[in-house]
């Protein structure tokens, strides 16, 4: 246990979970980006849609996007600065079934067109969980360098990744291996103790069977 266990996360309130939780899973979607978001589209599930408001989770949502982070004194005004930004952004309802409940749906396009679904969940505390992108399970927390490694279930592709990781010194912290069928698509999440070096993550692009990398830095 450490002081954040005992006494919480610095942050713009009133709450943990629906107002920091909120903003970090903005912030890490629009690290995800990597880019300007242009437009928002933010569906709210269970207790972020019943009780989300008088929380402040849509404002903390839009601060996130916008790169803010969850101590950020600007969040009571975000959708002031979407606007001076140029952000369209927009609230809907949804049910995303056996999610935790303080959920959202965000669907993000990006000024070159670059389009991201991401469903993120505030587990408490300031804590998240980002379950998947773009309907691929995802499930890693924003508090490590990660690569979203989307490929085909190909033997071997694992080893040669995880090696290549090695001879350029970098520990993996966590691995999460998903796939949908055997032989076809899936995904690794590997949340790193090191930033990735551009290099690195240019020969993984490149590696047969790998079909996109999405690199999520804790680096500005």
């Amino acid at each position: 246990m450490n002081i954040f266990d005992i006494i919480g996360p610095v942050m713009v309130g009133p709450s943990s979970s629906h107002t920091a939780g909120a903003c970090k899973i903005g912030y890490v979607s629009r690290k995800l980006m990597a880019q300007p978001i242009v437009k928002a589209e933010i569906f709210l599930h269970g207790s972020f849609l019943l009780t989300g408001k008088g929380h402040g989770t849509n404002l903390a949502l839009v601060a996130g996007l916008l790169g803010m982070k969850p101590d950020d004194k600007r969040i009571p005004y975000s959708f002031e600065q979407a606007k001076k930004e140029g952000m369209d952004f927009s609230f809907g309802e949804v049910d995303l079934k056996d999610v935790h409940p303080n959920s959202v749906l965000l669907k993000l396009t990006g000024e070159d067109g670059r389009y991201l679904e991401i469903v993120g969940e505030s587990v408490g505390g300031s804590v998240i969980n980002i379950a998947s992108i773009n309907g691929q399970a995802a499930n890693f927390s924003g508090d490590y360098p990660t690569l979203i490694i989307q490929n085909r279930d190909l033997p071997g592709l694992v080893a040669n990744v995880t090696s290549e990781l090695a001879k350029r010194t970098i520990n993996i912290a966590t691995m999460k291996l998903n796939r949908s069928t055997r032989g076809e698509n899936a995904v690794m999440i590997i949340e790193c103790d090191h930033e990735v070096w551009d290099a690195a993550i240019k020969w993984l692009k490149e590696l047969e069977g790998v079909i996109s990398v999405t690199y999520y830095s804790l680096e500005n």
